[in-house]
């Protein structure tokens, strides 16, 4: 059978290179996002919301990357970019009365960080409160709603629960003064009580010169059926693999280690960019949580991406069209991805790749230096501008007030 597979995959190679050769000739790259998709991802921002942006001291947030600069390049840094995009943007206004939004930058993932370049929040929650209590007694504006119209960055795992690992994160819950706030964070997942509702889910952050600097002739075959590089074990805090990733990363391994049309890995090889580049299908499994930035690098490097998460929330999924450009698969079918794989039309292929080809979706995933239109940080802004007007219970009563002492006794202790 995996031979047949394998011939199966020669012939379909062979297919959609004269496929992509035709297509070239024709310079018909892209296909274009039809309907409310398309519509969304090229919306302008500007002109549709104002946003204040409080001047916080800089312990809250440029201190902490003069402490540690690797904060700039972890897949958490869009707390970073997203304070200095709005910074210089034309939604940013001076004056208050006029916003539409309240934005505190507290840089949270940036606080700690371990020898390998990983946040550690235990003192986020104290930090968070910290800058809101300062926000709360130097402006009117929070108290007047209880934050309401204020977003937060917080693009932790599992993002305002400030913890690291899934048990702790729920038993900690959200930090309660932001309940009533809008989160962006790149945690997504269904019916989890870390990912609250009205959240706006985003894509975690990937380097943009750095994936620019590996971009190889987009005319190269795709030579590669099925590619994947990362944990299948983790050795340390899960050697058997059945709680990490739900078991989805060990039964890829022992089903397809031995398959020639799987080019899977605990490799991390100098041309991982490039070898994306050759692929056809591109794996991205959940790990410790459900998404991972391979999902920013399949669509970037237009390697279809094979979401295996269930319940997955996915970035700005209200403007990406991800059932077209992806393809979903159960945790519990991934014993057999071969034959699902092979079973997809090679027209299917070609559309789901004439689709990543599109310039838009790929800078939708991205936080480019400069911004331009249409990128992560406008597609944050869009989502923002889609939650207007404010309802008009927004606006509290001097008795509907926020608890300032709730949550656990550490995380109440000053920062």
């Amino acid at each position: 059978m995996r031979n047949w597979n394998f011939l199966g995959f020669l012939y379909l190679a062979f297919i959609l290179r004269m496929e992509a050769l035709k297509f070239h000739k024709n310079d018909q790259h892209t296909e274009r996002i039809s309907g409310s998709a398309g519509d969304v991802l090229e919306d302008n921002p500007v002109g549709r919301l104002k946003v204040f942006v409080y001047e916080l001291p800089s312990k809250y947030n440029k201190k902490t990357v003069q402490r540690d600069s690797r904060c700039l390049n972890h897949m958490f840094a869009a707390e970073i970019y997203m304070h200095r995009f709005l910074l210089s943007s034309l939604v940013r206004t001076l004056n208050p009365e006029e916003a539409d939004w309240f934005y505190t930058p507290v840089y949270t993932t940036c606080e700690y960080l371990t020898p390998h370049g990983h946040p550690l929040p235990f003192n986020s929650p104290r930090m968070m409160r910290s800058a809101l209590q300062l926000i709360a007694s130097s402006w009117p504006y929070w108290n007047r709603t209880q934050g309401a119209d204020h977003f937060f960055i917080v693009p932790h795992d599992f993002g305002a629960c400030f913890h690291f690992q899934e048990e702790k994160a729920i038993e900690r819950g959200i930090l309660p003064l932001l309940q009533r706030a809008t989160l962006v964070q790149t945690f997504g997942q269904r019916n989890h009580v870390c990912l609250k509702d009205g959240s706006i889910t985003i894509p975690p952050y990937a380097p943009p010169q750095k994936i620019q600097s590996h971009l190889i002739p987009p005319d190269t075959p795709r030579s590669i059926f099925v590619y994947f590089r990362g944990l299948f074990y983790d050795d340390r805090n899960d050697p058997e693999g059945g709680y990490y990733a739900r078991g989805a990363r060990a039964a890829v391994w022992e089903n397809f280690k031995d398959n020639p049309l799987f080019d899977i890995s605990t490799d991390h090889p100098t041309t991982y960019y490039e070898d994306m580049q050759r692929a056809i299908f591109c794996l991205c499994p959940l790990g410790w949580a459900p998404w991972s930035p391979r999902l920013v690098e399949a669509v970037v490097f237009g390697c279809i991406p094979i979401i295996i998460a269930d319940d997955i929330v996915l970035p700005f999924a209200d403007a990406i069209p991800w059932e077209d450009i992806g393809l979903f698969v159960a945790e519990k079918d991934v014993p057999y991805l071969d034959n699902i794989l092979t079973s997809v039309p090679p027209k299917e292929i070609l559309r789901k790749q004439r689709l990543l080809a599109n310039p838009s979706m790929k800078q939708a995933m991205l936080f480019l230096q400069p911004s331009q239109p249409g990128d992560a940080f406008h597609q944050i802004l869009n989502g923002l501008a889609r939650k207007l007007p404010h309802h008009h219970k927004t606006i509290y009563r001097d008795n509907d007030v926020l608890n300032w002492t709730a949550g656990p006794v550490g995380d109440l202790k000053p920062w």
